[in-house]
């Protein structure tokens, strides 16, 4: 009987060091985690942070896709800038974006307008914004901000200073040249 109570003694010293070495474990294991900053779930971004990204993932988009090569540089370079004033006491700015060459803000109304250079056949300077498919035409004597999309002009009739001193040359020029009376004989 003393061969018995040996064993159990035995056995119950030995469950008791196993499980007193079990807890150890995992108190060790708790402490080295609790050491460890904790990583937090990815929180599901909010609808503002959405609109942005999408945002950000749509200028990278037309920086991209509208890239300015050197014709459009040339084109930029002819581009008249400052206030223009326009018919019915409204005006447009154009200005160059200095971060970006070739590329321009053009405002009217509290919108702008982010625009590249287009190449035409008629040697007019052309802007154009592609996503909302505004144009800002140039040719010598005025210009004119178009809606492609809608098929009409927003603003006609606006001149530069450069258009105005041209035009007011032109008309100086045609009034000062009177038709030469034929010679007689």
């Amino acid at each position: 009987m003393r061969n018995i109570s040996i064993r159990i003694l035995a056995l119950a010293l030995a469950v008791g060091l196993g499980a007193s070495a079990h807890a150890q474990s995992d108190a060790a294991a708790k402490t080295s985690k609790s050491s460890k900053p904790a990583k937090k779930a990815p929180q599901p971004a909010t609808s503002h942070e959405v609109l942005s990204s999408q945002a950000k993932g749509l200028a990278l988009a037309i920086d991209t896709s509208e890239a300015i090569d050197a014709n459009q540089l040339g084109i930029a370079a002819r581009v008249l800038t400052g206030r223009a004033s326009c018919e019915l006491d409204r005006s447009v700015d154009v200005e160059p974006l200095a971060e970006k060459p070739g590329y321009f803000q053009v405002r009217f109304k509290n919108v702008s307008y982010y625009m590249v250079p287009e190449e035409t056949t008629t040697g007019a300077i052309k802007l154009i914004e592609k996503r909302s498919g505004v144009i800002w035409l140039q040719i010598p004597t005025k210009s004119m901000l178009l809606d492609s999309r809608e098929g009409h002009r927003l603003v006609d009739a606006c001149t530069l200073a450069e258009q105005r001193a041209a035009v007011s040359a032109v008309a100086a020029a045609a009034g000062s040249t009177v038709p030469a009376a034929p010679a007689k004989n």
